[in-house]
């Protein structure tokens, strides 16, 4: 075993492992509403008898809350296992971070046949550690899952070009069709892809069969189920399709922040500065091409899915091809630096200003931000009866559902849907009398949402008149509404 495989498997052993801790933390770090979500449906198919076509929410109230979503296998999976281990959140967490140990021998394998084992070897290192992948990488969300099996296609892809090879062919068209069924956004993984075609047939791609073939396989059925999830938005209340109103073009001035977020908290300013640097040093490296057209398509993207933007995992995508693009950086200066120990000083100059970076970075996506959510929900499951109906004031993050084991309603709502803080007391008294007809029966407030009651005057005295007051703490208040009838 040489020097460099011992290496690789101590960094891939070292990633996995970091990913391990708070691995059951509970749903209240800063993607609690998204991974609340999938956890939702996870349970509903656990309570609700495995109906694999009908994903369900709990923010529909009195309703079954059946939405369009992505390709539901990975909480259905996760609902498999709690009729093994019991609901814990580590069984949604573990998914991702399987997908992503086993996308680091193909990243790896992929990043060496086009950059070399030095530049593949610094890759690896960037790609294990950067924050946004290691966050994004034991969430239970279908990002960090859909990314692997992105990246293990794109390199069976390039080694079906190579030899020709029919496994390689089917095993790249299934995990590319899979991912895109995951996260529909992984289509973009399409454009590293169209760049090897067309290297390799020029425009004798029109002609060949085989392409089409793969087309077919990687694309018709996640047309096929997008369809129906989309029937299901139409057809069910809460009307939902996630991911629906992402596609935005946002003002100039959006832009500017996401890239700041970008080259500091999601890759590190450290890793940002060498992927354009390697981008420029490979700037004229033909092997290197796939990943020039994929991160051309993820600022497209990034562009055209403005609003979908807002949230940092839809960038996910360019962990990868920042790492790629660093690794060839961190070739070039080792390549370029003759003195053997300037070499070795300066290489672990940058390992360790990458690695406390990103220490630093990840630890601020673990706060646990939505504590105040999760402990409402805790509460609600305690004291109040299980066919209860919530109002939730939330500011739409269904964590207090999730934990509460109740159905219910986000506050302000209009088709279920959140609808924002109130702009007065008339909308709130007004959507609080529409869900009171709904049946509902208790109403909570988080310390993010209690200031409406000091700032609307009216609406306090509305809640006061018509409901009692349970339970209060510093994070939250439940009241139970009195019955209109």
């Amino acid at each position: 075993m040489t020097r460099a495989t011992r290496l690789v498997i101590a960094m891939s052993i070292l990633a996995v492992a970091v990913r391990f801790i708070g691995i059951n933390q509970p749903f209240e770090d800063n993607w609690s509403w998204r991974q609340s979500d999938v956890a939702a449906i996870a349970r509903n198919y656990f309570q609700g008898g495995f109906h694999f076509a009908c994903p369900q929410i709990d923010w529909a109230g009195d309703q079954p809350g059946y939405v369009g979503t992505e390709f539901p296998i990975l909480p259905f999976l996760a609902a498999v296992c709690y009729k093994i281990f019991g609901v814990h959140e580590w069984v949604g967490r573990i998914q991702a971070l399987i997908l992503f140990a086993i996308s680091l021998p193909f990243f790896l394998l992929l990043a060496r046949k086009l950059l070399g084992e030095t530049a593949a070897t610094w890759a690896l290192f960037f790609y294990s550690f950067a924050p946004l992948g290691i966050m994004a990488s034991r969430c239970f969300m279908p990002d960090t899952p859909s990314l692997a099996l992105s990246i293990i296609g794109l390199y069976f892809f390039h080694r079906c070009l190579e030899r020709e090879s029919p496994s390689s062919f089917f095993a790249s068209a299934l995990c590319i069709s899979l991912s895109i069924l995951i996260k529909a956004t992984s289509v973009i993984i399409a454009a590293p892809i169209v760049c090897l075609i067309f290297r390799h047939f020029r425009f004798g791609a029109f002609r060949n069969f085989k392409l089409w073939l793969f087309a077919a396989i990687a694309l018709v059925p996640a047309a096929i189920w997008y369809s129906y999830g989309y029937w299901i938005s139409l057809k069910f209340y809460p009307y939902h399709f996630f991911g629906a109103g992402g596609v935005k073009i946002m003002p100039l001035g959006w832009y500017p922040k996401v890239g700041k977020e970008i080259v500091t908290s999601e890759l590190t300013p450290i890793l940002g500065m060498l992927g354009a640097a390697g981008l420029f040093i490979t700037r004229s490296k033909v092997p290197a091409r796939p990943f020039h057209f994929w991160l051309a398509a993820m600022i497209l993207f990034i562009i055209v899915v403005g609003y979908g933007n807002r949230h940092p995992w839809y960038r996910l995508p360019l962990v990868p091809i920042a790492a790629v693009f660093a690794g060839a950086a961190c070739e070039f200066i080792a390549a370029k630096v003759r003195s053997r120990e300037a070499k070795i000083a300066a290489l672990l100059l940058v390992m360790v200003a990458f690695g406390f970076s990103s220490l630093v970075f990840t630890r601020s996506f673990y706060r646990p931000i939505s504590a105040p959510l999760r402990n409402a929900g805790l509460a609600l499951n305690r004291i109040t009866p299980p066919d209860s109906l919530i109002v939730a004031a939330d500011n739409g993050d269904p964590t207090v559902f999730y934990y509460a084991e109740r159905k219910g309603w986000h506050f302000l709502e209009r088709d279920g849907i959140y609808y924002g803080d109130p702009d007065g007391s008339e909308p709130a008294i007004a959507d609080l009398e529409i869900l009171r007809a709904k049946r509902a029966s208790y109403l909570v407030f988080t310390s993010n949402t209690a200031w409406w009651l000091d700032l609307y005057s009216e609406f306090r005295q509305r809640v006061e008149a018509t409901s009692t007051l349970i339970e209060a703490t510093s994070e939250y208040k439940i009241y139970r509404l009195n019955r209109n009838d």
